[in-house]
């Protein structure tokens, strides 16, 4: 019997070995996928902080020559890696929904780095959505975190290959495929440049791209760790499907932002990148599979306010306002006159203005023709015509 009680605790010792190491990856994944975000929105405020710095100035010089758009560079290269890296020790499921973090920085970073500034009567409205959306994304990322799934392997190349090989893996890629082939048949052949299409391509593309970047990052840092898995097919199968998901990602998202605002885009990007980023996980790496109800009722619930969090957050952001003015020449003075949606808007004589394109004035009345009553009668006018020959003819 007392033989028999060495086996039980070796087991258990086990299994608290790899529940500890699991928690312990989790954690560095979510770190540095934190740390990661953080970095990326400081970055982009950053470089945004260039550009109107560039555009308020006099100076001629490109974007890319100045010192301060080439540190936001070097932060946004740090804030990737950091994201890159942190797939490979969280589960999916973790690490996306962490995007959050990214717009609540950068919501934050806007209106103190910046200066991003309401008027007055919109401070009340504009501000408290804006502050209840940073408490439930708070609130939902703590959530998700606290009852995320908690299982993380190491992903060898043979692991790789037999989720690859999987019926659950190929069917879900499978309907994938079909989605994807009739989403873009609609989008190319019918012109349905509805919004929703074309982030449902982005994010059955994001899905793709976050299956392989975890496959990637494990195995890279199995190989730094002293484990070669560079050298298996598997790994330059991975490597090429997440350059070509992430080109055509990158595509899709800047037709969407050529048709749609951009805090409409992130908020709904957001969401259903993450939706299919975790079925992704799930299906694939399996990381719901050890978890009971409640755990992934509050994981959802997390979700839930994270998105709803963004959403208030892109919601509450200043929309630049589409000015499109119409010209009509104001005859008796001899100076066009802009007229924007019926009002007249007279441009400084001294500065230089863009008129966009000319359209009739129908809103207002067209300005009389000058009459000039002191002409003189025609045979007055053929007379001094007559009389200015002859002198034409002695010069």
């Amino acid at each position: 019997m007392i033989i028999n009680k060495f086996p039980l605790k070796a087991n258990k010792m086990d299994i608290s070995r790899a529940d500890g190491g699991s928690y312990t990856d989790n954690l560095i994944g979510t770190l540095l996928a934190l740390f990661g975000n953080v970095l990326v929105s400081i970055s982009l405020s950053i470089q945004k902080y260039s550009h109107v710095t560039l555009a308020g100035t006099k100076d001629l010089r490109v974007f890319y020559r100045t010192k301060t758009w080439w540190c936001g560079f070097v932060l946004t290269c740090l804030g990737e890696g950091a994201n890159f890296v942190s797939y490979a020790f969280a589960p999916l499921a973790l690490v996306a929904p962490l995007n959050a973090v990214s717009v609540l920085s950068s919501s934050i970073l806007g209106l103190i780095f910046l200066r991003e500034k309401s008027k007055p009567k919109d401070f009340a409205k504009r501000y408290g959505l804006s502050f209840l959306g940073c408490i439930l994304t708070i609130g939902g990322t703590y959530l998700f975190v606290a009852f995320g799934p908690n299982s993380h392997e190491k992903l060898k190349a043979e692991n790789v290959v037999k989720h690859f090989v999987g019926w659950p893996v190929l069917l879900y890629l499978l309907l994938e495929i079909i989605t994807f082939c009739l989403l873009l048949y609609f989008y190319k052949r019918r012109s349905a440049n509805y919004l929703v299409i074309i982030l449902m391509l982005v994010a059955l593309l994001g899905s793709v791209t976050v299956i392989t970047v975890k496959a990637v990052s494990g195995m890279l840092v199995l190989t730094i760790e002293g484990n070669m898995q560079l050298d298996y097919p598997i790994f330059s199968v991975m490597f090429v499907c997440m350059v070509a998901s992430v080109v055509f990602q990158a595509r899709f998202l800047s037709q969407a932002c050529k048709l749609y605002d951009s805090s409409l885009i992130a908020s709904v990007n957001y969401i259903l990148s993450t939706v299919f980023a975790v079925v992704a996980g799930a299906v694939f790496y399996l990381e719901f599979k050890n978890e009971d109800v409640l755990h992934i009722c509050m994981f959802l619930l997390g979700s839930a306010f994270c998105f709803l969090g963004v959403f208030l957050l892109t919601k509450s952001r200043k929309r630049t306002k589409t000015f499109e003015p119409y010209v009509t020449m104001d005859m008796v003075n001899g100076v066009p006159t802009i007229h924007d949606k019926g009002l007249v808007v007279q441009p400084n004589s001294n500065s230089a203005f863009s008129y966009g394109a000319l359209v009739n004035n129908d809103g207002v009345a067209p300005a009389p023709l000058p009459v000039n009553l002191e002409q003189p009668p025609v045979g007055s006018r053929s007379t001094d015509a007559s009389h200015s020959l002859p002198d034409l003819k002695k010069d």
